[in-house]
């Protein structure tokens, strides 16, 4: 017997797979998140940026985390078992 294919049809092996990979997202979204709200505090009271050059730096900084981190997860998908992965 393949324990591949024995391993693939596995209900709860497939149901785990899937729940870490969304708690992997779920971390990515709030590592982005964390970062863009430190930058923003730390420009708004610790630098003369103020509160509009805070908020300018953490949209960049969001859009960046978005761009290299969270972006990376639509290629691919949330079934770990599909093809091509």
């Amino acid at each position: 017997m393949d324990t591949a294919s024995h391993l693939r049809q596995d209900p709860e092996l497939v149901a785990h797979e899937r729940t870490y990979k969304a708690f992997n997202v779920l971390l990515r979204w709030c590592s982005v998140l964390l970062a863009a709200t430190i930058i923003w505090l730390t420009v708004w009271f610790a630098t003369p940026g103020g509160f509009l050059g805070g908020t300018v730096t953490a949209l960049i900084v969001f859009a960046l985390g978005w761009w290299f981190v969270i972006r990376h997860e639509e290629k691919q998908p949330l079934d770990v078992w599909v093809e091509g992965r």
